[in-house]
Protein backbone atom coordinates (compact mmCIF):
# COMPACT_ATOMS: atom_id res chain seq x y z
CA UNK A 1 0.00 0.00 0.00
CA UNK A 2 1.73 3.11 -1.27
CA UNK A 3 -0.98 5.63 -2.16
CA UNK A 4 -3.43 7.72 -0.17
CA UNK A 5 -6.25 6.55 -2.42
CA UNK A 6 -5.64 2.93 -1.44
CA UNK A 7 -5.40 3.94 2.19
CA UNK A 8 -8.71 5.78 2.36
CA UNK A 9 -10.46 3.04 0.43
CA UNK A 10 -9.61 0.61 3.23
CA UNK A 11 -12.77 -0.11 5.25
CA UNK A 12 -12.92 1.71 8.61
CA UNK A 13 -9.78 3.79 8.07
CA UNK A 14 -11.77 6.94 7.29
CA UNK A 15 -13.94 6.72 10.46
CA UNK A 16 -10.84 6.09 12.59
CA UNK A 17 -9.01 8.97 10.89
CA UNK A 18 -11.96 11.33 11.42
CA UNK A 19 -12.43 10.32 15.04
CA UNK A 20 -8.75 10.88 15.81
CA UNK A 21 -8.74 14.25 14.02
CA UNK A 22 -11.75 15.57 15.96
CA UNK A 23 -10.16 14.45 19.23
CA UNK A 24 -6.97 16.32 18.36
CA UNK A 25 -9.06 19.42 17.61
CA UNK A 26 -10.74 19.09 20.99
CA UNK A 27 -7.43 18.60 22.79
CA UNK A 28 -5.79 21.50 20.96
CA UNK A 29 -8.47 24.08 21.64
CA UNK A 30 -9.09 23.04 25.24
CA UNK A 31 -5.36 22.80 26.03
CA UNK A 32 -4.67 26.30 24.75
CA UNK A 33 -7.69 27.60 26.67
CA UNK A 34 -6.64 25.96 29.93
CA UNK A 35 -3.02 27.09 29.59
CA UNK A 36 -4.18 30.65 28.96
CA UNK A 37 -6.61 30.51 31.90
CA UNK A 38 -3.90 29.30 34.28
CA UNK A 39 -1.30 31.81 33.07
CA UNK A 40 -3.78 34.68 33.35
CA UNK A 41 -4.69 33.77 36.92
CA UNK A 42 -1.21 32.86 38.21
CA UNK A 43 1.36 34.53 35.92
CA UNK A 44 3.48 31.38 36.28
CA UNK A 45 5.29 29.92 33.23
CA UNK A 46 5.66 26.61 35.09
CA UNK A 47 1.98 26.23 35.91
CA UNK A 48 0.84 27.28 32.44
CA UNK A 49 3.24 24.76 30.89
CA UNK A 50 1.96 22.01 33.19
CA UNK A 51 -1.64 22.96 32.42
CA UNK A 52 -1.04 22.22 28.75
CA UNK A 53 1.34 19.27 29.01
CA UNK A 54 1.14 18.09 32.63
CA UNK A 55 -1.46 15.38 31.87
CA UNK A 56 1.28 13.64 29.92
CA UNK A 57 3.05 12.97 33.23
CA UNK A 58 0.08 10.88 34.29
CA UNK A 59 0.70 8.64 31.29
CA UNK A 60 3.30 6.91 33.46
CA UNK A 61 0.63 5.74 35.91
CA UNK A 62 -1.57 4.56 33.07
CA UNK A 63 1.27 2.76 31.33
CA UNK A 64 2.07 0.88 34.54
CA UNK A 65 -1.50 -0.11 35.36
CA UNK A 66 -3.92 0.03 32.41
CA UNK A 67 -2.07 -0.98 29.25
CA UNK A 68 -2.92 -4.68 29.36
CA UNK A 69 -6.54 -3.60 28.82
CA UNK A 70 -5.63 -2.07 25.43
CA UNK A 71 -5.86 -5.52 23.82
CA UNK A 72 -8.53 -6.95 26.14
CA UNK A 73 -11.35 -4.46 25.61
CA UNK A 74 -13.53 -4.06 22.50
CA UNK A 75 -11.96 -1.15 20.55
CA UNK A 76 -15.13 0.66 19.46
CA UNK A 77 -16.69 0.75 22.92
CA UNK A 78 -13.40 1.78 24.53
CA UNK A 79 -12.73 4.67 22.15
CA UNK A 80 -16.32 5.88 22.53
CA UNK A 81 -16.20 5.73 26.32
CA UNK A 82 -12.85 7.53 26.53
CA UNK A 83 -14.08 10.37 24.31
CA UNK A 84 -17.12 10.86 26.55
CA UNK A 85 -14.89 10.81 29.64
CA UNK A 86 -12.74 13.58 28.16
CA UNK A 87 -15.85 15.58 27.29
CA UNK A 88 -16.98 15.40 30.90
CA UNK A 89 -13.56 16.30 32.31
CA UNK A 90 -13.07 19.23 29.94
CA UNK A 91 -16.51 20.62 30.78
CA UNK A 92 -15.68 20.33 34.49
CA UNK A 93 -12.57 22.48 34.00
CA UNK A 94 -14.78 25.26 32.65
CA UNK A 95 -16.78 25.55 35.88
CA UNK A 96 -16.36 29.11 37.26
CA UNK A 97 -14.51 29.26 40.55
CA UNK A 98 -13.01 25.77 40.18
CA UNK A 99 -9.91 25.71 42.41
CA UNK A 100 -6.57 25.33 40.66
CA UNK A 101 -5.81 22.07 42.48
CA UNK A 102 -9.13 20.62 41.28
CA UNK A 103 -8.40 21.57 37.67
CA UNK A 104 -5.04 19.81 37.89
CA UNK A 105 -6.65 16.77 39.54
CA UNK A 106 -8.98 16.46 36.55
CA UNK A 107 -5.99 16.84 34.23
CA UNK A 108 -4.14 14.00 35.93
CA UNK A 109 -7.17 11.70 35.84
CA UNK A 110 -7.63 12.34 32.13
CA UNK A 111 -3.93 11.75 31.54
CA UNK A 112 -4.11 8.33 33.17
CA UNK A 113 -7.10 7.37 31.00
CA UNK A 114 -5.48 8.64 27.80
CA UNK A 115 -2.64 6.13 28.14
CA UNK A 116 -5.18 3.43 27.32
CA UNK A 117 -6.55 5.36 24.33
CA UNK A 118 -3.27 5.38 22.40
CA UNK A 119 -2.87 1.63 22.65
CA UNK A 120 -6.45 0.95 21.59
CA UNK A 121 -6.35 3.39 18.66
CA UNK A 122 -3.05 2.30 17.14
CA UNK A 123 -3.71 -1.36 17.80
CA UNK A 124 -6.98 -0.96 15.89
CA UNK A 125 -5.09 0.78 13.07
CA UNK A 126 -2.89 -2.31 12.81
CA UNK A 127 -5.99 -4.48 12.50
CA UNK A 128 -7.64 -2.29 9.89
CA UNK A 129 -4.64 -1.92 7.56
CA UNK A 130 -2.66 -4.63 5.79
CA UNK A 131 0.82 -5.30 7.05
CA UNK A 132 2.65 -3.03 4.61
CA UNK A 133 0.19 -0.18 5.05
CA UNK A 134 0.85 0.67 8.69
CA UNK A 135 3.63 3.22 8.14
CA UNK A 136 1.61 5.13 5.55
CA UNK A 137 -1.51 5.00 7.75
CA UNK A 138 0.42 6.13 10.82
CA UNK A 139 2.00 8.98 8.88
CA UNK A 140 -1.44 10.12 7.68
CA UNK A 141 -2.70 10.16 11.27
CA UNK A 142 0.35 12.24 12.20
CA UNK A 143 -0.34 14.57 9.27
CA UNK A 144 -3.89 14.89 10.50
CA UNK A 145 -2.53 15.93 13.89
CA UNK A 146 -0.41 18.62 12.25
CA UNK A 147 -3.22 19.94 10.08
CA UNK A 148 -5.75 19.87 12.89
CA UNK A 149 -3.36 21.60 15.27
CA UNK A 150 -2.73 24.37 12.75
CA UNK A 151 -6.45 24.98 12.54
CA UNK A 152 -7.10 24.19 16.19
CA UNK A 153 -4.55 26.59 17.63
CA UNK A 154 -5.59 29.33 15.21
CA UNK A 155 -9.29 28.84 15.92
CA UNK A 156 -8.56 28.29 19.61
CA UNK A 157 -6.79 31.64 19.82
CA UNK A 158 -9.79 33.34 18.22
CA UNK A 159 -12.21 31.50 20.52
CA UNK A 160 -10.26 32.44 23.64
CA UNK A 161 -10.56 36.09 22.57
CA UNK A 162 -14.19 35.89 21.48
CA UNK A 163 -15.67 33.43 24.00
CA UNK A 164 -13.16 33.57 26.87
CA UNK A 165 -11.01 30.65 27.99
CA UNK A 166 -13.93 28.95 29.76
CA UNK A 167 -16.14 29.23 26.69
CA UNK A 168 -13.37 27.63 24.62
CA UNK A 169 -13.14 24.76 27.11
CA UNK A 170 -16.86 24.10 26.60
CA UNK A 171 -16.32 24.11 22.82
CA UNK A 172 -13.58 21.53 23.30
CA UNK A 173 -15.94 19.38 25.38
CA UNK A 174 -18.46 19.51 22.54
CA UNK A 175 -15.83 18.31 20.08
CA UNK A 176 -15.11 15.31 22.31
CA UNK A 177 -18.81 14.41 22.16
CA UNK A 178 -18.64 14.54 18.36
CA UNK A 179 -15.62 12.23 18.44
CA UNK A 180 -17.53 9.77 20.61
CA UNK A 181 -20.41 9.71 18.11
CA UNK A 182 -18.03 9.16 15.19
CA UNK A 183 -16.39 6.23 16.95
CA UNK A 184 -19.68 4.64 17.95
CA UNK A 185 -21.40 4.87 14.57
CA UNK A 186 -18.40 4.77 12.21
CA UNK A 187 -16.36 1.83 13.50
CA UNK A 188 -17.37 -1.80 13.34
CA UNK A 189 -17.82 -3.83 16.51
CA UNK A 190 -14.71 -5.97 16.97
CA UNK A 191 -13.81 -8.42 19.70
CA UNK A 192 -10.78 -7.75 21.89
CA UNK A 193 -7.46 -8.68 20.29
CA UNK A 194 -6.40 -10.79 23.25
CA UNK A 195 -8.17 -13.05 25.70
CA UNK A 196 -7.80 -13.10 29.45
CA UNK A 197 -8.34 -10.57 32.17
CA UNK A 198 -6.58 -7.24 32.13
CA UNK A 199 -4.63 -6.60 35.30
CA UNK A 200 -1.83 -4.50 36.74
CA UNK A 201 0.29 -7.65 37.04
CA UNK A 202 -0.17 -8.53 33.36
CA UNK A 203 0.64 -4.96 32.37
CA UNK A 204 3.89 -5.08 34.33
CA UNK A 205 4.86 -8.51 32.96
CA UNK A 206 4.37 -7.56 29.33
CA UNK A 207 6.05 -4.17 29.74
CA UNK A 208 9.04 -5.94 31.29
CA UNK A 209 9.19 -8.35 28.35
CA UNK A 210 9.05 -5.50 25.84
CA UNK A 211 11.78 -3.66 27.75
CA UNK A 212 14.02 -6.76 28.03
CA UNK A 213 15.52 -6.39 24.53
CA UNK A 214 18.43 -3.93 24.28
CA UNK A 215 17.55 -2.81 20.70
CA UNK A 216 13.95 -2.16 21.75
CA UNK A 217 15.13 -0.21 24.79
CA UNK A 218 17.19 2.07 22.54
CA UNK A 219 14.19 2.66 20.28
CA UNK A 220 11.89 3.40 23.21
CA UNK A 221 14.36 5.87 24.74
CA UNK A 222 14.83 7.60 21.39
CA UNK A 223 11.06 7.85 21.01
CA UNK A 224 10.58 9.27 24.47
CA UNK A 225 13.41 11.53 25.59
CA UNK A 226 14.49 13.85 22.71
CA UNK A 227 10.85 14.36 21.69
CA UNK A 228 9.70 15.02 25.24
CA UNK A 229 12.40 17.60 25.90
CA UNK A 230 11.53 19.53 22.74
CA UNK A 231 7.88 19.58 23.73
CA UNK A 232 9.18 21.30 26.86
CA UNK A 233 10.24 24.10 24.51
CA UNK A 234 6.71 24.25 23.10
CA UNK A 235 5.23 24.42 26.59
CA UNK A 236 6.86 27.85 27.01
CA UNK A 237 5.30 29.47 23.93
CA UNK A 238 2.64 31.19 26.04
CA UNK A 239 5.22 32.58 28.45
CA UNK A 240 7.63 33.57 25.64
CA UNK A 241 5.07 35.32 23.43
CA UNK A 242 1.73 35.65 25.25
CA UNK A 243 0.09 37.48 22.36
CA UNK A 244 1.39 35.15 19.65
CA UNK A 245 1.43 31.71 21.27
CA UNK A 246 -1.29 30.43 18.93
CA UNK A 247 0.84 31.46 15.93
CA UNK A 248 3.88 29.60 17.27
CA UNK A 249 1.83 26.46 17.95
CA UNK A 250 0.29 26.62 14.47
CA UNK A 251 3.69 27.07 12.81
CA UNK A 252 5.04 24.11 14.77
CA UNK A 253 2.14 22.01 13.55
CA UNK A 254 2.89 23.15 9.98
CA UNK A 255 6.49 21.96 10.26
CA UNK A 256 5.36 18.63 11.71
CA UNK A 257 2.88 18.20 8.86
CA UNK A 258 5.62 18.83 6.29
CA UNK A 259 7.98 16.33 7.92
CA UNK A 260 5.39 13.58 8.23
CA UNK A 261 4.31 14.06 4.61
CA UNK A 262 7.87 13.75 3.32
CA UNK A 263 8.88 10.80 5.46
CA UNK A 264 5.61 8.87 5.31
CA UNK A 265 5.01 9.19 1.57
CA UNK A 266 8.18 10.10 -0.31
CA UNK A 267 11.30 8.88 1.53
CA UNK A 268 12.49 5.53 0.08
CA UNK A 269 13.00 2.66 2.50
CA UNK A 270 16.77 2.57 1.90
CA UNK A 271 17.12 6.12 3.25
CA UNK A 272 15.06 5.73 6.38
CA UNK A 273 17.71 4.23 8.66
CA UNK A 274 20.11 7.05 7.73
CA UNK A 275 17.65 9.86 8.41
CA UNK A 276 16.69 9.01 11.99
CA UNK A 277 19.54 10.69 13.88
CA UNK A 278 19.68 13.82 11.66
CA UNK A 279 15.94 14.33 12.09
CA UNK A 280 16.19 13.98 15.89
CA UNK A 281 19.00 16.56 15.90
CA UNK A 282 16.94 18.85 13.68
CA UNK A 283 14.11 18.54 16.18
CA UNK A 284 16.14 20.30 18.89
CA UNK A 285 18.96 22.33 17.35
CA UNK A 286 16.91 25.32 16.05
CA UNK A 287 15.60 25.98 19.57
CA UNK A 288 19.13 26.89 20.71
CA UNK A 289 18.56 30.30 19.08
CA UNK A 290 16.03 31.12 21.81
CA UNK A 291 18.94 31.69 24.18
CA UNK A 292 19.27 35.03 22.35
CA UNK A 293 15.57 35.90 22.84
CA UNK A 294 14.91 36.40 19.11
CA UNK A 295 12.03 38.40 17.71
CA UNK A 296 8.86 36.81 16.41
CA UNK A 297 9.97 36.25 12.75
CA UNK A 298 13.12 34.35 13.79
CA UNK A 299 11.19 32.43 16.45
CA UNK A 300 8.58 31.36 13.90
CA UNK A 301 11.26 30.18 11.46
CA UNK A 302 13.06 28.18 14.15
CA UNK A 303 9.83 26.53 15.26
CA UNK A 304 8.85 25.50 11.72
CA UNK A 305 12.26 24.01 10.90
CA UNK A 306 12.56 22.19 14.22
CA UNK A 307 9.11 20.65 13.98
CA UNK A 308 10.04 18.83 10.77
CA UNK A 309 12.17 16.66 13.05
CA UNK A 310 9.11 15.17 14.73
CA UNK A 311 8.88 12.85 11.71
CA UNK A 312 11.76 10.87 13.27
CA UNK A 313 9.14 9.18 15.44
CA UNK A 314 7.65 7.50 12.34
CA UNK A 315 10.97 5.85 11.56
CA UNK A 316 11.40 4.76 15.18
CA UNK A 317 7.91 3.25 15.27
CA UNK A 318 8.64 1.31 12.09
CA UNK A 319 11.84 0.01 13.65
CA UNK A 320 10.04 -0.88 16.86
CA UNK A 321 7.56 -2.97 14.89
CA UNK A 322 10.40 -4.81 13.19
CA UNK A 323 11.93 -5.59 16.59
CA UNK A 324 8.81 -6.92 18.32
CA UNK A 325 6.84 -10.16 17.95
CA UNK A 326 3.36 -10.07 16.24
CA UNK A 327 0.30 -9.47 18.53
CA UNK A 328 -0.13 -7.31 21.62
CA UNK A 329 0.04 -4.43 19.19
CA UNK A 330 -1.98 -2.30 21.57
CA UNK A 331 0.34 -2.67 24.53
CA UNK A 332 3.59 -2.35 22.57
CA UNK A 333 2.39 0.78 20.78
CA UNK A 334 0.67 2.05 23.90
CA UNK A 335 3.91 1.79 25.87
CA UNK A 336 5.69 3.83 23.20
CA UNK A 337 2.93 6.43 23.10
CA UNK A 338 2.53 6.67 26.87
CA UNK A 339 6.25 6.93 27.48
CA UNK A 340 6.57 9.66 24.87
CA UNK A 341 3.69 11.65 26.32
CA UNK A 342 5.00 11.16 29.86
CA UNK A 343 8.39 12.52 28.82
CA UNK A 344 6.61 15.48 27.25
CA UNK A 345 5.23 16.22 30.69
CA UNK A 346 8.71 15.89 32.17
CA UNK A 347 10.06 18.18 29.46
CA UNK A 348 7.39 20.76 30.25
CA UNK A 349 8.21 20.57 33.96
CA UNK A 350 11.96 20.92 33.36
CA UNK A 351 11.58 23.76 30.87
CA UNK A 352 9.06 25.54 33.08
CA UNK A 353 11.33 25.24 36.12
CA UNK A 354 14.31 26.69 34.25
CA UNK A 355 12.13 29.49 32.87
CA UNK A 356 10.82 30.23 36.36
CA UNK A 357 14.38 30.82 37.57
CA UNK A 358 15.72 32.52 34.42
CA UNK A 359 13.58 33.37 31.37
CA UNK A 360 11.37 31.49 28.89
CA UNK A 361 14.00 31.76 26.13
CA UNK A 362 16.71 30.36 28.40
CA UNK A 363 14.44 27.50 29.42
CA UNK A 364 13.77 26.58 25.78
CA UNK A 365 17.46 26.66 24.86
CA UNK A 366 18.44 24.59 27.89
CA UNK A 367 16.09 21.68 27.21
CA UNK A 368 16.96 21.81 23.49
CA UNK A 369 20.65 21.40 24.34
CA UNK A 370 19.77 18.46 26.59
CA UNK A 371 17.76 16.87 23.75
CA UNK A 372 20.76 17.14 21.40
CA UNK A 373 22.99 15.50 24.01
CA UNK A 374 20.57 12.60 24.51
CA UNK A 375 20.25 12.01 20.75
CA UNK A 376 24.04 11.80 20.41
CA UNK A 377 24.30 9.45 23.40
CA UNK A 378 21.66 7.06 22.00
CA UNK A 379 23.08 6.92 18.47
CA UNK A 380 25.42 3.90 19.01
CA UNK A 381 22.64 1.71 20.43
CA UNK A 382 20.31 2.55 17.56
CA UNK A 383 22.96 1.72 14.97
CA UNK A 384 23.55 -1.64 16.66
CA UNK A 385 19.84 -2.54 16.55
CA UNK A 386 18.98 -1.09 13.15
CA UNK A 387 16.79 -3.08 10.79
CA UNK A 388 18.60 -4.56 7.84
CA UNK A 389 16.12 -3.57 5.14
CA UNK A 390 13.14 -5.01 3.32
CA UNK A 391 11.83 -8.39 4.26
CA UNK A 392 12.78 -10.96 1.62
CA UNK A 393 9.96 -12.73 -0.14
CA UNK A 394 8.61 -15.62 1.87
CA UNK A 395 10.42 -14.71 5.08
CA UNK A 396 8.53 -15.06 8.31
CA UNK A 397 7.68 -11.82 10.10
CA UNK A 398 10.22 -10.89 12.77
CA UNK A 399 9.45 -12.46 16.12
CA UNK A 400 7.23 -15.25 14.77
CA UNK A 401 8.15 -18.89 14.41
CA UNK A 402 6.36 -21.31 12.09
CA UNK A 403 3.92 -22.33 14.81
CA UNK A 404 2.85 -18.71 15.27
CA UNK A 405 4.19 -18.45 18.83
CA UNK A 406 5.94 -15.22 19.78
CA UNK A 407 9.67 -14.90 20.11
CA UNK A 408 11.79 -11.93 20.87
CA UNK A 409 14.45 -10.75 18.41
CA UNK A 410 16.99 -13.18 19.93
CA UNK A 411 14.77 -16.13 19.03
CA UNK A 412 13.63 -17.08 22.54
CA UNK A 413 10.22 -18.67 22.56
CA UNK A 414 7.82 -17.07 25.00
CA UNK A 415 5.33 -19.90 25.18
CA UNK A 416 1.55 -20.05 25.07
CA UNK A 417 -1.26 -17.61 25.61
CA UNK A 418 -0.40 -17.03 29.27
CA UNK A 419 3.08 -15.85 28.41
CA UNK A 420 4.14 -12.26 29.17
CA UNK A 421 4.71 -11.51 25.48
CA UNK A 422 1.96 -13.52 23.93
CA UNK A 423 0.62 -10.47 22.14
CA UNK A 424 3.34 -8.30 20.73
CA UNK A 425 3.31 -5.55 18.25
CA UNK A 426 3.08 -5.20 14.50
CA UNK A 427 5.65 -6.55 12.04
CA UNK A 428 6.41 -4.70 8.88
CA UNK A 429 8.59 -4.91 5.81
CA UNK A 430 11.90 -4.52 7.64
CA UNK A 431 13.79 -7.13 9.65
CA UNK A 432 16.29 -6.95 12.45
CA UNK A 433 19.96 -7.25 11.72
Amino acid sequence: MRTYRELFRTPEFLPLFTTASVQVAAQTTSGLALGTLVYTSTGSPLLSALAMFGPSLAQVAGALTLLSAADRLPPRATLTGLALLFALGTAAQAVPGLPLWAAFAVLLALGVASSLGGGVRYGLLNEILPQRGFLLGRSVLNMSVGTTQIAGFAVGGVLVTALSARGTLLAGAGLYVVAAALARFGLAARPPRATGRASVRETWRTNAALWSSAPRRSVYLALWVPNGLVVGCESLYIAYAPGHAGLLFACGALGMLAGDTLVGRFVPGRWRARLGAPLRLLLAAPYLVFALNPGLPVAVGAVVVASVGFSASLLLQERLMALTPPKLSGQALGLGSSGMLAMQGVGAAVAGSVAQLTSPGTGMAAVAALSVAVTLALAPGLRAGSPSGRKPSGQKPPGQNPSGQGTDPTGRLHGDGSSPTRDAQETKETTTS
